[in-house]
């Protein structure tokens, strides 16, 4: 369901609301300013008009011409701060978050932090040994609910996983950080000053129209690859950790979202025009053609469009070499 024209951001995966209108609302209130947008070109009309849904007007609109990974992306967001010392909560678009209340009290709980200066990243709370996940090793206390990050380990093998799970000391990387848009301009200047001039020219030789920002490609493409935790937060000496548990979810698969999903009575998730009868345990979802089970169980069945997904629950994961294997026939 997830393509290059609409990508999982822009469905309405886990509710009526697509994932980025919930994130939009996530942070919205008296305590936050209207957000920037950091997003790839081809989705500018889509995104306005979902944000405008939810009564959301960004104040600024920054289309990437290519994809360069996190931390040109949130390069370019620090740029256009209204203020340079304005701090940035920066949030993928694609998570789901169930408490929101929790999160945003982790939020606070940091803000005294950042003001000083300190890059904040916001530990999830493990309840499985995931070896899809990054993980934080949470280390000493530097003020009530906010720890130094002692390291940032990439996603481990499961034995390793299981022992960081039962050490109880390490948290999920979630991928959200809070901190001023000068403290992280200053850590990409140390460490990754290649990537801020690039990202520097691109704005400066780039396009602006009201809210919309275009940087120039040329520039932006000499921008390194890389993702924040890499460039920045594995490097600098003044990072933080605020550990919370609030239902987070980065609904990675067809797998995870029936975890999160409402179900009925048998252990269904049905979204759209699906009849099931002594069916137990599946996901099934349509956005057009009428799925038909009878007298199965642990199924997730997908109907969008001409395509129709077909697998047991458990190797949703094999979606990726499905897709792979779908392109090398033509389809």
């Amino acid at each position: 369901m997830s393509t290059p024209e609409r990508p999982k951001q822009m469905l309405a995966l886990t509710a009526e609301q697509t994932m980025l209108q919930l994130t939009a609302t996530r942070a919205s209130g008296e305590r936050f300013d209207a957000p920037i947008v950091v997003a790839n070109a081809r989705h500018a009309d889509m995104i306005e008009e979902q944000l405008a849904g939810v009564g959301c007007r960004p104040q600024a609109l920054i289309l990437e011409p290519i994809g360069r990974n996190t931390a040109p992306a949130i390069a370019l967001a620090a740029l256009c701060a209204s203020e340079p010392d304005a701090p940035l909560l920066v949030m993928p678009s694609d998570h789901v978050i169930e408490d929101v209340e929790a999160f945003r009290t982790a939020v606070q709980t940091a803000l005294p932090m950042v003001e000083q200066g300190w890059l904040v990243t916001f530990g999830i709370t493990p309840d499985a040994p995931e070896t899809g996940y990054g993980y934080i090793k949470v280390g000493e206390p530097i003020q009530q609910g906010v720890h130094r990050v002692d390291r940032f380990v990439e996603k481990p093998p499961r034995e390793v996983a299981e022992a960081m799970l039962a050490s109880g000391d390490h948290a999920w990387n979630g991928g959200i950080f809070l901190f001023r848009a000068d403290a992280f301009l200053q850590a990409l200047a140390q460490h990754e000053p290649a990537m801020l001039d690039a990202v520097r020219r691109s704005i400066a030789d780039g396009e602006r129209a009201g809210t919309h920002i275009r940087p120039s490609t040329l520039a932006f493409s000499e921008a390194p690859n890389q993702s924040i935790d890499y460039a920045v937060m594995e490097k600098s000496d003044r990072v933080a950790v605020v550990p919370v548990a609030m239902g987070w979810n980065d609904v990675g698969s067809w797998d995870a979202l029936h975890s999160i999903s409402a179900c009925d009575k048998a252990g269904n998730a049905i979204r759209g025009e699906v009849i099931a009868l002594d069916t137990s345990n599946c996901l099934a979802r349509s956005d057009g053609v009428r799925i038909a089970m009878v007298g199965v169980s642990d199924l997730i069945v997908v109907a969008s469009g001409n395509d129709v997904l077909v697998l047991p629950r458990g190797r949703s994961q094999e979606v990726k070499a499905l897709l792979e294997a779908m392109k090398n026939t033509g389809s």
